[in-house]
């Protein structure tokens, strides 16, 4: 068994109570190889944020978990040596079983998801529970889910959301004992957050999406005072990402994000963990498309890699800064 805490990283829990009293939300940012990590880390060092390395069941298979340790190892040693020892957490984006989320403990995860959200109440209870029996053994947090977001992320998917209800979150909370709990209030993942039917136009054609539930927000915040709350499927999914791909051969009708200054607001309340993942896809996927487009004769991975790594620094640097407000928190 690897411990987390050989591997340089921490669990949530104080990175947590420290978002929470001071009204901004951490990033945890989904990342599936070297560039990806390269640029989180590199945004977060030059912001001075905390971050969240964020892995699904299926980048984990992608990346191979001996791999994805080292890499997170790898991910503590370089903030040092870019000059800032930011707090960072290995965290399993919707770990699906008890077998999974033991599987990733035990390889050196400091924070662990437990998505029961489409099974019974009861069955999810019961499933967060043993997760975290398991885990506070081993000093490592978990994330509980309650309500169901729709849209697709790797092996997640769902055609209709269900927003989270208030009135079972204490019962959960207490019967589970989860250090956070995931939240549906309008987000939802993948690049098409909302069909064009659900949205409104603006000036310039944009399509401006329903806003999120802020009353359900605030009432389980009133039943739960002070608890970590998480919130997935919150990309923005930017025009101009969506523009430059379609314009370099792509194809990405109708995609709709969550607006960030709805993120912003959700970052000032008890939200203390906003995951972002399709944006960093735009972000890579735009800048390859460019490269290629313009350099047809190119072959060199590192010549269009490179920029996509640029690009999404840029981008998680932008998020931290003025949507998070994670910035000079480390």
């Amino acid at each position: 068994m690897t411990s987390y805490k050989d591997l340089g990283l921490v669990n949530t829990k104080e990175m947590f109570a420290k978002a929470i009293k001071g009204g901004y939300a951490i990033p945890a940012y989904n990342f599936n190889n070297m560039e990806q990590m390269q640029a989180i880390i590199q945004a977060c060092v030059e912001t001075k944020s905390p971050v969240i390395l964020q892995v699904s069941a299926g980048a984990r298979k992608y990346a191979n978990k001996n791999l994805l340790k080292n890499m997170a190892k790898g991910a503590v040693e370089y903030a040092h040596e870019l000059g800032c020892d930011i707090p960072i957490v290995l965290h399993l984006d919707h770990g699906d079983s008890l077998e999974l989320c033991v599987d990733c403990i035990e390889s050196g995860f400091s924070s662990v998801m437990i998505d029961g959200s489409h099974l019974p109440y009861d069955e999810n209870v019961a499933l967060t529970k043993k997760v975290c029996e398991y885990a506070h053994k081993h000093g490592v947090t978990v994330e509980g889910e309650l309500g169901v977001l729709a849209g697709v992320e790797d092996d997640v998917s769902s055609e209709v959301s269900h927003y989270t209800k208030p009135e079972e979150v204490q019962d959960f909370v207490s019967k589970t004992g989860v250090d956070s709990l995931a939240i549906s209030i309008g987000t939802s993942h993948g690049r098409q957050k909302f069909k064009p039917e659900q949205c409104t136009k603006n000036a310039d054609g944009v399509l401006i999406p329903p806003p999120l539930a802020f009353d359900i927000l605030a009432e389980i915040e009133k039943k739960l005072p002070g608890f970590p709350i998480v919130l997935h499927g919150s990309s923005s999914v930017p025009v101009e990402y969506v523009k430059e791909i379609e314009q370099y051969g792509g194809k990405l009708s109708d995609s709709v994000g969550i607006p960030e200054e709805q993120l912003r607001k959700a970052a000032k309340s008890a939200v203390c963990k906003i995951n972002i993942d399709s944006d960093g896809r735009l972000a890579m996927t735009a800048a390859i498309r460019k490269v290629l487009s313009e350099k047809p004769d190119e072959f060199d991975p590192r010549k269009y890699l490179g920029p996509a790594r640029d690009e999404l620094k840029k981008l998680y640097m932008h998020k931290n800064t003025n949507v998070l407000g994670s910035a000079g928190q480390a």
